[in-house]
């Protein structure tokens, strides 16, 4: 289990008990360390800085007496955002007809790592995608990174509260 996996492990149940979802758990930069959590609630409705302050604390405390990363950092809680990192399978079903970025981590058949298109949502393990006007399906554990791209049909739909 990586580091990030037993952070995971230790912090996902409590930030669950709060009523939250964690999107992603990981160590950003080199210099000064930032432990980044997002998070976002489970009900319908816009995550706060106030929910992000007492995830925060929470996280804080079991971070402080487990002490699973070496070395200082800092903790960061915050939003996946608008063109959010899709990072759970569901999140490909949930965002089906955005436009997204794809970075595999074992090429398909002709040799492409990077695929950019629309989400056509889940089917098993699998992410449907039309890319360059093709279909093309990719397993999920083969998706090193993703996310969405920033468009206007993302924009509009996140004004009406949508995905």
């Amino acid at each position: 289990m990586t580091e990030m996996e037993r952070t995971t492990a230790l912090i996902e149940p409590a930030i669950e008990a709060m009523g939250f979802e964690v999107v992603r758990v990981s160590m950003i930069g080199k210099a000064r360390p930032t432990l980044q959590i997002m998070i976002e609630p489970h009900e319908d409705r816009a995550l706060t800085v106030d929910d992000c302050a007492s995830v925060s604390r929470a996280v804080s405390v079991l971070l402080d007496e487990a002490d699973p990363i070496p070395g200082e950092y800092l903790l960061e809680v915050s939003s996946p955002g608008i063109d959010r990192p899709l990072t759970r399978l569901k999140d490909f079903e949930r965002f089906a007809g955005f436009e997204a970025r794809v970075e595999l981590g074992v090429p398909l058949p002709n040799g492409r790592k990077r695929l950019q298109g629309r989400l056509g949502g889940v089917e098993r393990d699998s992410v449907h995608m039309a890319v360059d006007g093709e279909d093309v399906t990719v397993p999920f554990h083969d998706i090193r990174r993703a996310k969405l791209v920033l468009t206007d049909e993302l924009l509009a739909a996140a004004e009406k509260g949508q995905g």
